[in-house]
């Protein structure tokens, strides 16, 4: 069977509760093999949304499409293609993590060589015969991502997967999802409140906002698309005596520090120009570069709602 290019896509994507309405034509497009970084503030829709992927929300208005199939003709087949940690799982705090497995495993029919596989992945082989209970959040979080990948899904839905974990947490879950996608050829779909975490493993993002998206596509995408945003940062000996010598060009920089100026970035061909003007100068240049905007600064741009009149 070939696969799609998108494995994820909703047209028109609408829901609300009651008169409340939560998403509003929402058009989201996952591709095949990638890990999609669905960031938004809260109460933007996210989890909404990924409910709705899932079927455990009534039926939208607009459609849902999974393997370039529709979910609602489908559901039964399409979702036994799909894996999922939404909130934290739950799990029998007496047994331990292999028989938390086992149970599923077994309630599912699915062969029994994929308990071990599946522990061996999330790394969780030599913890597997302790009970839940002795297990930290990060374990925990791993156990039910273990319980995701019981049935070898293509597609993984995760929500706010690093939520609560400490930074080594945080380091292990990320390092996880890279090899999932690299390693096993997995797709991910997870939402994060946590920026830098979905910057450090997305090759795409979708940001949404109110519940419509401001910006959808590839993390290089935006930031060429932020690209009129970067700045050059100039490190010297002394900042203000060279706004002085070069007012041309250096009078209206942003003055970073005693030996740091800054000003809008607009080509290569600049930054090889002020390097020869402060040379010429006699100024000393210790560094040069292009600072482009952080994914949380173009979040944060993306997301700003107009002020109430």
């Amino acid at each position: 069977m070939k696969t799609p290019s998108l494995l994820v896509e909703t047209h028109d994507l609408t829901f609300g509760f009651g008169p409340r309405r939560v998403l509003q034509q929402l058009g989201l497009q996952v591709p095949a093999g990638s890990i999609y970084g669905f960031l938004g503030p809260n109460g933007a829709g996210k989890s909404t949304t990924l409910r709705l992927l899932l079927g455990l929300l009534p039926a939208p208005a607009g459609s849902v499409r999974l393997f370039g199939h529709d979910l609602s003709r489908h559901r039964l087949g399409l979702l036994a293609r799909v894996g999922a940690l939404i909130e934290m799982p739950s799990l029998y705090e007496h047994l331990s993590g292999r028989d938390n497995l086992e149970a599923t495993r077994r309630l599912r029919g699915l062969p029994a060589a994929r308990t071990a596989a599946v522990l061996a992945t999330v790394g969780l082989a030599a913890d597997a015969h302790r009970p839940v209970r002795e297990y930290s959040l990060g374990m925990r979080q791993r156990l039910g991502l273990a319980l995701a990948l019981l049935p070898d899904p293509e597609l993984l839905i995760l929500d706010e997967p690093t939520n609560g974990l400490d930074p080594q947490g945080m380091a292990d879950m990320r390092e996880l999802l890279l090899a999932l996608q690299q390693e096993h050829g997995k797709t991910i779909l997870l939402s994060s409140h946590l920026i830098g975490e979905i910057e450090r493993v997305a090759t795409h993002v979708g940001v949404v906002q109110q519940g419509r998206l401001a910006f959808q596509g590839g993390v290089a995408e935006l930031q060429r698309q932020q690209r009129g945003r970067a700045r050059i940062v100039i490190d010297t000996e002394d900042a203000a005596r060279c706004q002085l010598l070069l007012p041309a060009e250096f009078g209206a920089a942003a003055l970073l520090g005693p030996g740091r100026l800054g000003l809008p970035y607009q080509s290569d061909e600049q930054l090889a120009y002020l390097a020869q003007q402060l040379v010429l100068a006699g100024q000393p240049l210790y560094g040069l570069h292009c600072q482009q905007p952080s994914l949380e600064q173009s979040f944060l741009q993306l997301t700003e709602t107009a002020p109430a009149r």
